[in-house]
């Protein structure tokens, strides 16, 4: 379920809708995070849900784990999936999440872009979060 905040946006977030928005063809990638072995058995779910179509040909899975790091004692299991096509949004988002800079707004409309939304609510939401600093 959705938090308060998310829902009081003025667009659909993508959040627990990433599978049927892509099939849909309106969302390129999803991505999900957590702990190598630790995912929610409802993530669980939700992955068999998209490793169907990826079965099928109709989705691109790529699997990424990252090294536990500082406080972080665990791996992280990034899993992302693409439509054919969009495969270079992975490896990108691979990239901005793990690398040496500092998150920033631009680094916020980055993911955003990768993950499909439309430049007006990356504005949106980038007000919402940071305030006028990012325009």
């Amino acid at each position: 379920m959705l938090s308060s905040l998310l829902r009081s946006l003025p667009y659909l977030v993508h959040t627990n809708r990433e599978l049927g928005l892509m099939l849909a063809g309106e969302k390129p990638m999803a991505s999900f995070v957590g702990g190598w072995g630790c995912f929610p058995e409802v993530v669980e779910r939700y992955l068999r849900l998209f490793d169907r179509h990826v079965a099928e040909g109709r989705l691109v899975r790529m699997d990424h784990f990252s090294e536990a790091i500082g406080r972080r004692a665990y791996i992280a299991h990034r899993i992302l999936f693409a439509l054919p096509g969009e495969e270079w949004r992975m490896q990108a988002m691979i990239d901005l999440m793990t690398g040496d800079e500092p998150w920033s707004p631009a680094l916020e409309r980055r993911q955003g872009e990768l993950l499909g939304y439309a430049d007006w609510m990356n504005d949106y939401w980038l007000e919402f979060i940071y305030g006028k600093q990012t325009v």
